[in-house]
Parts: C-alpha cells; sequence; structure tokens
C-alpha cells in the first residue's frame, strides 16, 4: 500500500548557515555599527540567543533572520517568536526557539484534519511524524493538497513516498 510521512523538521546545518549569514550581515550593516549585538546559535536545544541595544534594533535582527532563513529554505513559522524581550542590563535580550519535530497536539491537529479530509486513507502519529497510507497513490496526493491548504501555523514536509 502506498504511504508517505508528514514531518516538521529543521535541518541543523541550514540553519546554521542562515545564522551565521545573518551575523555576517549585521557586522557589515552601518545602522547596527558601534552596538553590541550577539546572536547565538544553540544547537542542542534549538535555540537562537539575541542580545541587542534597543527594541528597536531587535526588531530588525528578527527580520534580517527571517530573511535569510527563506532564503535558505527554512520556513518563517519554524521560528517561535512568543517570548518576550526582556532588558538585562544595559541591553535587550531574547530566546528564539526553533520548532523541530511535531508535537503531540500538532500530531493530532494534523490527523484531524486528514480525517475530516474525507479521503480513503488512514493516519497515524509515530513520535514525531505521521504516517499517511492510502489505496491509491491520487488520495495520498489529495492529502498533501489538504495539508498545504490547512495553514496549520507549521513548516511540514512530506517524505518517504512508498508505493
Amino acid at each position: 500500500m502506498p504511504s508517505f510521512d508528514i514531518s516538521s523538521k529543521v535541518d541543523l546545518q541550514t540553519l546554521d548557515n542562515a545564522i551565521n549569514t545573518v551575523k555576517k550581515e549585521i557586522s557589515t550593516r552601518f545602522d547596527f555599527k558601534d552596538s553590541p549585538v550577539s546572536i547565538e546559535l544553540n544547537k542542542k536545544d534549538y535555540v537562537v540567543n539575541l542580545e541587542v541595544e534597543s527594541d528597536m534594533k531587535m526588531k530588525q535582527v528578527i527580520d534580517v533572520i527571517i530573511s535569510r532563513a527563506m532564503k535558505q529554505g527554512i520556513d518563517a513559522s519554524a521560528f517561535d517568536f512568543e517570548k518576550d524581550a526582556y532588558p538585562s542590563g544595559k541591553v535587550v535580550k531574547k530566546e528564539v526557539s526553533v520548532k523541530n519535530g511535531l508535537k503531540q497536539e500538532d500530531a493530532k491537529k494534523i490527523v484531524k484534519l486528514i480525517k475530516d479530509s474525507g479521503l480513503k486513507v488512514q493516519a497515524a502519529i509515530m513520535d514525531d511524524i505521521v504516517r499517511v497510507t492510502g489505496k491509491k497513490i491520487d488520495d495520498l496526493q489529495d492529502v498533501i493538497a489538504a495539508c498545504k491548504a490547512g495553514n496549520l501555523g507549521m513548516p511540514l514536509q512530506f517524505v518517504n513516498m512508498k508505493s
């Protein structure tokens, strides 16, 4: 039976390249000249730590991160900018977590979306992926289209297609 997996992973090397490009761009920009800026990627926890001089510069750094990540092929919704920036001495700090892997509640949303679509497929949650199986490849392609149109607020990859 044909099947495929739905996952939500960010390639660590691509993320590292995007952060290094951001560091390089920020270091050459005139509006950041002589101001303390620190951008560090914690590869173990998938967290980007930002330290800048003001809230305005924080917004500019976030814009650069989003644009560079999208040019590297990372979806902007992979970054979680929900946590507020907090002042620490003369700088403003912010932790930006990167979503990696499907959480249980996100996987349940995907399964519910697939079941509500009325297609004759089975969806099963397996750790941090959702495996979808069906009798026809056309049904699986309809599931992919439904997930893309579903606006689930997370980057999805459709991998491991077997027929």
